[in-house]
């Protein structure tokens, strides 16, 4: 499988273009968004920025992952663009 990490996402606004605005922690197989995060909880805000990443970069499939729980499959939340 192909990945890339640190992936630069553009952003546009207004004509000004900003070269590096974000960046996506792992991009898999340029389909899949991998945003990963080592807090206590999820929140709100980082489901709202993966999903923010998703529509910058026309990507449909994001998964947010906290490494920050005891089991794993308790800290992995799929999002869809759209």
């Amino acid at each position: 499988m192909k990945f890339n990490r640190q992936v630069a996402i553009p952003l546009v606004y207004k004509g000004a273009v900003l070269d590096t605005a974000y960046r996506l922690d792992i991009l898999e197989e340029n389909l899949v968004v991998v945003e990963i995060k080592s807090v206590e909880r999820l929140e709100r805000i980082h489901v709202a920025q993966l999903l923010s990443y998703l529509k910058l970069s026309d990507m449909w499939l994001g998964l947010l992952l906290n490494f920050n729980v005891p089991l794993m499959k308790n800290g992995i939340k799929r999002l869809v663009n759209g």
